[in-house]
């Protein structure tokens, strides 16, 4: 819709009524699963049996809640450590990628720049099938070459990280590299002027303009890492993360725990958005 055109009341009212409808079928199910997990019921889904934080606070034997669900729990702690892991490696690997993308003088930027895009076009299951039957051939070839068991190479928690890693660090690069392409660049000539070296020149005045857009892309990080089901699944081992238990315990039934870890997600998600959302506008005025 152009605003500076006139339009009709129908296609005002039907533009209107279009917005609505969509943000219902977007919220809608979010707001019937944290309902849900107040649901005074041994499954996770309608009739409305009464209001209950059982699912939170429950200490069993028929209801336990979330903060006594070792299982999840422990998901749950699985999850955040990868998450910061990816986090950490993607903001870093990230960073520099991009200031090599704004270097004129290189010259494999191109196929550099292929290569990064690769893991973003290939679906999730075929990049992690791949990277399982890599990692385990080479670490097969080098244990029976030289005896050496290289424990990174197998599936669990680092390999879940690498894998993550692998297409995760191109949305940061392409995040901090947007943001770098508008830097003016006689900020960095002026500090050296007078008399700053190279380190703090970087360190003071370019990672200074870039720290929304690292912190943005961390975040993204982060929570892309979280959520992350297709490529994790087929790299776990005995410590699953918790978008594979939630779907384990969907799959084989559940009770509405799952509906009380969805709504501390949520909110938790909420708040770290709008945190972001708020710290980015502040760091632009």
């Amino acid at each position: 819709m152009i605003r500076t055109l006139p339009n009709s009341k129908s296609y005002l009212s039907g533009f209107k009524l279009f917005t609505l409808f969509y943000f219902i079928f977007l919220f809608a199910p979010l707001v019937i699963t944290m309902i849900l997990a107040f649901n005074d019921s041994m499954f996770p889904s309608l009739p409305w049996k009464g209001f209950t934080l059982d699912w939170f606070f429950g200490e069993g034997p028929q209801k336990i809640g979330i903060f006594y669900d070792k299982m999840n729990l422990r998901a749950i702690a699985t999850s955040f450590k990868v998450a910061i892991s990816v986090s950490i490696l993607s903001v870093v690997v990230g960073t520099m990628a991009a200031f090599l993308f704004e270097q004129e003088d290189f010259k494999f930027k191109g196929a550099l720049y292929f290569l990064m895009i690769a893991p973003l076009v290939i679906p999730g299951v075929i990049l992690g099938i791949s990277i399982l039957l890599f990692s385990t051939t080479v670490g097969l070839f080098i244990e029976d070459t030289f005896g050496i068991d290289i424990k990174i190479l197998r599936p669990g928690f680092w390999l879940i990280v690498l894998g993550q890693f692998s297409f995760i660090t191109t949305i940061v690069t392409m995040t901090i590299s947007a943001r770098l392409k508008k830097f003016d660049r006689t900020l960095e000539e002026a500090a050296s002027d007078l008399g700053a070296n190279r380190f703090e020149v970087i360190r003071l005045i370019t990672l200074q303009y870039l720290k929304p857009s690292i912190i943005g892309g961390a975040a993204i990080a982060f929570l892309m890492s979280f959520e992350n089901f297709n490529t994790t699944t087929f790299l776990i081992s005995s410590q699953p993360t918790l978008p594979i238990i939630l779907y384990q315990q969907v799959r084989d039934g559940s009770t509405p725990v799952i509906n009380a870890i969805s709504f501390i997600l949520i909110v938790s998600v909420s708040i770290v958005a709008v945190a972001n959302l708020y710290y980015g506008k502040k760091e632009e005025t």
